[in-house]
């Protein structure tokens, strides 16, 4: 039987807890690392996303699947900002990182805070930092980030293809791919919650729509996707099965508000990636579902940020570990 939801709870703020005070590399970071070194290091992170997110909220979703996917391979260190150099292709040259749009809105930041405090801030902290704030300002949950994270300077196109979760992968995959990660089924649920902000191309996941077993046309769709849903997505959104530019809303008319819809879109089989789908496949992870959605929605924006607090500490670099890059795109040596 499913935990409930209030038990789920504890347990993820236990988990988070041994992280920051046991883990080998993690006891380093703590909240508030640049008080003395960049002490508005925050503030001015902050205002940028602020000022900005407003005017381009769709960035918020792309930040967060940035910072996501960072953190997915060599851990939240910024390498996924690198550029391939020397003829070798980096993880922002692999298919699932081909669509991110948040590095010049880093790069931004990393401009400013570099003007304050040179050499100071690194890119890895700016990114979770800005991810933290833009949920806030597109009506999500805030929380505490601790920081202290420092920059990578190895990025590998392969690893990426490799490490990062497909939209393809069933429910034990998915669960593999996140506990390889120290991420545990609950943090699987809940980091997914954030597509509600999020939006897909066509031919990412085209396959449910028209060749689902291979046989091809529209009467070959994935059984497990709503039919009503289907036939409107080809209708009006993913006309054919070569459609590679067309976007759609992972949570439609509801994807510029962080809020419970994806999962209710879950429940009623409209989930848009096979991954999405998955959820639901597993009796634990759909009984936490239907529990947070019959919940206040500030229950979401709890186990959602302490499932964040869990992401942004996978496999850190502290200490004497990387560097801090002058530039996001570029290790040192490179600039």
């Amino acid at each position: 039987m499913a935990a409930p939801l209030t038990t789920l709870v504890m347990v993820v703020v236990v988990t988070v807890a041994v992280s920051v005070a046991g883990g080998a590399q993690a006891w380093v970071l703590k909240e508030g690392f640049y008080e003395h070194s960049c002490p508005r290091a925050e503030e001015i992170v902050k205002h940028y996303v602020g000022q900005h997110i407003p005017l381009a909220p769709s960035i918020a979703a792309t930040l967060i699947r940035t910072h996501f996917h960072d953190c997915f391979v060599r851990g939240c260190d910024a390498s996924v900002l690198l550029n391939g150099t020397d003829g070798a292709e980096a993880e922002r040259d692999a298919a699932p990182n081909l669509t991110l749009r948040g590095f010049a809105f880093i790069d931004r930041i990393k401009s400013i805070l570099e003007h304050e405090c040179p050499g100071v801030v690194s890119c890895a902290d700016i990114l979770a930092l800005a991810t933290r704030d833009a949920i806030s300002v597109v009506g999500g949950p805030f929380w505490r980030v601790p920081t202290g994270r420092r920059d990578g300077t190895v990025s590998i196109k392969q690893e990426a293809l490799d490490q990062i979760p497909a939209p393809t992968m069933n429910f034990t995959d998915l669960l593999s791919a996140f506990q390889s990660k120290g991420l545990d089924l609950a943090d699987l649920v809940w980091l997914s919650g954030a597509h509600t902000i999020g939006i897909a191309h066509c031919n990412s996941f085209s396959e449910r729509l028209y060749n689902f077993t291979g046989k091809g046309g529209p009467q070959d769709a994935d059984p497990s996707l709503d039919m009503e849903y289907a036939a409107n997505l080809r209708r009006t959104k993913c006309r054919t099965p070569t459609d590679n530019t067309t976007i759609v809303e992972m949570d439609p008319g509801s994807f510029l508000t962080f809020d419970l819809s994806y999962y209710r879109g879950l429940l009623k089989r409209r989930g848009l990636f096979q991954s999405d789908a998955a959820l639901v496949t597993d009796a634990a992870a759909k009984a936490n579902i239907a529990s947070v959605v019959g919940s206040p929605p500030e229950v979401f924006f709890q186990v959602f940020a302490r499932s964040m607090v869990k992401l942004g500490m996978v496999d850190v670099k502290t200490g004497s570990e990387g560097e801090i890059r002058k530039h996001c795109a570029l290790v040192n040596t490179h600039y």
